[in-house]
Order: structure tokens, then C-alpha cells, then sequence
């Protein structure tokens, strides 16, 4: 998903158009080493960027590998001038992602201390131009990445139903949809769960529910409808909804809310 229109719009926007900070001559070595625990991503995506300057970028550790302070997590060798105007790039990126990752593999070892069945999710909630990246982090944390877009899974949300209802939406969406693509309805109570599984939904997803309201509406779905929690959930409350009995636990805050991880990007021969 990462395209060179995309690589050279983060270049312009940060080298600008008349840069002389970076006019340094020579070759150099660079490389980008984590200044704090975590979990590596989005290092493909600063290869990337060095790649498009010409400048030859290796990862040294692969998405998903848990880092440590001093790790070196990229190599890169060329023209200096080329390997300055990539750094804060690359730097960004991957930082931005490795946050992701690491918070992700956090939430995934919460919930899976009490339910090791309980998947893990993102949402929607992403930065517009950065979906693949943090999408991509959210796996190598261990997490499932929902519906990349609107069109990976019909989701019945509260407008849809304010103007169909629950069963004239689940009955209209089916017929327009591919017979792969599930239903998804958004409950607002237990009660409501029940009736978006009557109508053929393949999963309900329990919004802004109390865990143990979400408890009660998991115990009144059919044997074969899935049920997801979501609405708010932190890593500290995650636990209470992974010991519900749902079988996802999706989180918008692993995308718009994790912090980046720190790194820092040093030249020259000097380990």
C-alpha cells in the first residue's frame, strides 16, 4: 500500500523546496538504533524511503521482534546529502509504527492472560495516508487488523439503523453484498445483540457496553454468531472485557492514541 507518490510527499513536505541544511558532501553509514524496549514495525516502510534516494537500507530485525535500548534496527550506506534527507522520514515512520506494535503486543498479552481465544483489533480510527502502515503494526503486535476499509466487511452502524432499522439494513445490505462478505451490527444493548443475530447479522459487536453487559448480551447470541466489544477500551479495562466470553476486543486507541517509540538516528562509524 505504500506508493512512491506517497514516499515523495513525505519528502516534500519535510525537505521543502530549497534545503541547504543538508548539503553535506561524501559518503556515510547510518543506522537507527531504539533508545527504549518495544516492538519493532514499519522498518519495510523506512527502507522505503531510503531506497527512493538511492541510498542502500537494510532492517536488521524483522516486524513483530521485541527490541531493546542500543538495538541497531537499520543499516543504511551512500551520499550523505541523501541519507540526512531520509533520516527524519524514516525515523518518523518507523517510530510511529513501533509504537503501535509495542502497545498492540501489550493488549494482546492483557487479554490473553485471561482468554488466550480473545482476538485483539484495531479499527478504523487511523491516520488519513498512514492506514497500511499502522495496519500493518497492529500484525506485527500481534493484533488483527478488522476491515481495512469499508468495503472488507458490511458494518450496521447506529445511523444505519436510526434510518432502516435493524432488520430492513441487515436484509438490504445482504442483498447488495458479496455472498464472503459478513454483517456486522452494532448493539447498544444485550436485548438488541439478540435481535441483530435474529436478523442474520454474523456478528454483533457490543458498543459502549459495560463488561458485564457485555456479558449478557454474549450469553443471549446463537451458537455460531460471533461477538466483538468495543467502545472506549483502554488497556487497563481490557482485561474485563477479554473475561466476558466475546471473541474480539477492538480498540481505536492502539491506532490513534499509542505513543511512538523512541529512536535515534546516528551517522558515521561510530557504534
Amino acid at each position: 500500500m505504500l506508493t512512491t507518490e506517497t514516499i515523495e510527499h513525505w519528502l516534500a513536505e519535510d525537505v521543502g523546496h530549497h534545503d541547504v541544511t543538508n548539503h553535506v558532501p561524501g559518503e556515510t553509514t547510518g543506522r537507527l538504533v531504539s533508545r527504549e524496549s518495544g516492538v519493532a514495525a514499519g522498518l519495510d516502510a523506512a527502507v522505503a524511503v531510503f531506497d527512493y534516494l538511492d541510498v542502500e537500507a537494510e532492517a536488521m530485525v524483522e516486524d513483530g521482534a521485541r527490541i531493546e535500548p542500543d538495538d541497531v534496527v537499520l543499516r543504511v550506506e551512500g551520499p550523505a546529502q541523501d541519507v540526512l534527507r531520509g533520516e527524519r522520514v524514516a525515523v518518523n515512520v518507523a517510530g510511529h509504527a513501533s509504537g503501535i506494535a509495542t502497545v498492540t503486543r501489550d493488549a494482546v498479552d492483557r487479554a490473553h492472560e485471561v482468554d488466550d481465544s480473545v482476538r485483539v483489533a484495531a479499527t478504523r480510527k487511523t491516520t488519513p495516508g498512514l492506514r497500511g502502515i499502522e495496519k500493518r503494526a497492529v500484525v506485527a503486535g500481534g493484533g488483527d487488523t478488522h476491515r481495512l476499509t469499508l468495503s472488507g466487511m458490511v458494518m450496521v452502524k447506529d445511523n444505519h439503523i436510526t434510518e432502516l432499522g435493524i432488520e430492513e439494513a441487515v436484509s438490504r445490505f445482504r442483498e447488495r453484498a458479496s455472498f464472503a462478505t459478513k454483517i456486522e451490527v452494532e448493539a447498544e444493548s444485550p436485548e438488541m445483540g439478540a435481535r441483530a443475530a435474529e436478523a442474520g447479522a454474523d456478528i454483533v459487536m457490543f458498543d459502549n457496553l459495560p463488561p458485564e453487559r457485555v456479558a449478557e448480551g454474549v450469553e443471549l447470541l446463537p451458537e455460531g454468531t460471533l461477538s466483538e466489544a468495543s467502545g472506549g477500551i483502554t488497556l487497563e479495562t481490557l482485561p474485563d472485557y477479554a473475561a466476558t466470553g466475546v471473541d474480539v476486543v477492538s480498540m481505536g486507541w492502539l491506532t490513534h492514541s499509542a505513543p511512538s517509540l523512541d529512536f535515534s538516528f546516528r551517522t558515521g562509524e561510530n557504534e
